[in-house]
């Protein structure tokens, strides 16, 4: 694993975001689109990928996958997939992927998460040290040290 500062890559990432948001819109114009992730928040170091969430109603979330694919994206297949939750990721060489979800409580922790951390500085500090601390280390390893810590500011506990 390897963290860029945010001046290095969140530019870039915003720039890509509006890219993709215009041709989400173009495909799915009911669907609710927010930047999130990392690259979403403010000072926040990352690996310089860009997350995009795309909220559809439950039963679209098979035709938006569908649809999503046609700009260049496949289903990831190593990680969570549900009815309603798909992840689709860029095979043209960008650094991108879409949360697909369905509307509702369930998968809102994206945007919770980035809320949270957009309004407190120590906590993206915290998220930062935690980040930096995982350089050189495997994907798996870093995703569980991760997600305990979103996990804890999700039910906003003390992260230590």
């Amino acid at each position: 694993m390897k963290f860029y500062k945010a001046e290095k890559y969140q530019p870039a990432c915003k720039d890509m975001f509006c890219k993709y948001a215009r041709k989400i819109v173009a495909l799915l114009p009911d669907a609710v689109i927010e930047h999130v992730g990392a690259s979403s928040i403010p000072n926040a170091v990352s690996k310089g990928d860009l997350d995009i969430l795309v909220g559809v109603d439950g039963s679209e979330l098979e035709r938006a996958v569908k649809l999503l694919s046609t700009l260049g994206f496949k289903e990831k297949t190593d990680t969570l997939r549900t009815p309603e939750l798909c992840m689709l990721v860029s095979y043209s060489g960008e650094d991108v992927a879409f949360q697909v979800v369905a509307h509702g409580p369930e998968f809102e922790m994206f945007v919770s998460f980035r809320n949270q951390l957009r309004e407190n500085p120590e906590l993206v500090h915290q998220y930062n040290e935690l980040k930096m601390s995982c350089e050189g280390w495997s994907h798996d390893d870093y995703r569980r040290k991760k997600s305990a810590f979103v996990e804890c500011v999700l039910r906003q506990k003390k992260v230590i």
